[in-house]
């Protein structure tokens, strides 16, 4: 059997989310559509989440929250509303532009989620990323690294695309956040490559998110990978330890939340009830997508596929 060109990681995110969030997902992986999730432990199905993972053996890390529902750790004041809740997505960006966060209490809640996902799942993540991008934000990133180097927890997520600024699909208000993240993660590269962190050559999933996914798209980003992936130079921390290309591509699968129904404190959010979520899942599990793999030689696996033999 000829060796694959790309070594894959589908990581379904928000896992934890909601029950139907959860289900969406596991009949996702059951239907070889990922291959990996990513658990919101502050979520109202986290334990569900966990004990499914489990029972089915999917390969699971922490997706680290700082930005949506209730933290983890009480002594987060300083990364919440007035009524104890995260400053959301955006709210999170100007408090840390306005100095408002304590680098401490970032530190404290990551350790927190760490210690709260190993309860839930009986070990510690082999891979860690940032809901909403946070952790590749200025100060948190040098914290992050900190906390995934003292844990020896080897991989994370680098959300660099190949092909963001040629994507015509993108409304401009998401172009401009995705191009701040961009600038953001190439920034946090030097840093987390310092503290001995690993990433796959490639980060795929802000131009096929929600209606932008289907099978040509993923086949477009795909090509651009294995042509980024085989010119790259950039400090992976060897996450292949070969010449095919290793690369991640993250999506956001699962039946729809219902109101009221999910969330991480607050409720479930326009982007988690979304009809966009059940379009990820019809997508990922289409046979097409499966067949584009296999002529493209792109095998499905987990970060621990990716650990270099030693």
């Amino acid at each position: 059997m000829p060796q694959p060109r790309v070594m894959l990681v589908v990581t379904g995110d928000d896992f934890g989310y909601c029950s139907r969030r959860n289900q969406g997902i596991v009949d996702c992986f059951q239907a070889g559509g990922i291959s990996n999730v990513s658990l919101l432990v502050n979520a109202c199905a986290a334990k569900e989440a966990a004990d499914l993972a489990k029972r089915h053996g999917i390969p699971i890390g922490l997706h680290a929250n700082l930005s949506e529902g209730l933290p983890v750790c009480r002594q987060a004041c300083t990364l919440t509303n007035q009524h104890g809740f995260f400053r959301g997505k955006m709210g999170f960006r100007q408090a840390l532009e306005g100095g408002q966060l304590g680098m401490k209490q970032v530190e404290l809640e990551l350790r927190a989620q760490v210690g709260l996902f190993r309860e839930l799942t009986g070990h510690l993540p082999l891979h860690m990323d940032g809901h909403q991008h946070v952790h590749v934000l200025p100060g948190v990133r040098e914290v992050f690294a900190e906390v995934l180097a003292d844990l020896k927890i080897p991989y994370t997520r680098v959300p660099v695309e190949p092909g963001l600024h040629s994507c015509t699909a993108l409304p401009a208000h998401l172009q401009r956040f995705y191009a701040e993240v961009e600038r953001d993660a190439l920034d946090s590269i030097p840093v987390f490559a310092r503290y001995g962190i690993r990433w796959p050559d490639v980060y795929l999933g802000l131009t096929t998110m929600g209606q932008n996914m289907s099978v040509p798209n993923l086949e477009r980003a795909l090509s651009q990978a294995l042509e980024a992936g085989s010119s790259s130079t950039s400090a992976s921390g060897g996450a292949s330890g070969s010449s095919r290309v290793t690369a991640e591509l993250m999506v956001h699968p699962g039946y729809p939340s219902q109101p009221l129904d999910g969330g991480c404190g607050e409720g479930p959010d326009d982007f988690s009830c979304s009809e966009d979520r059940q379009h990820e899942l019809s997508v990922l599990r289409d046979p097409a997508l499966q067949a584009l793999y296999r002529r493209e030689g792109v095998q499905l696996c987990s970060f621990k596929d990716l650990t270099p033999s030693d």
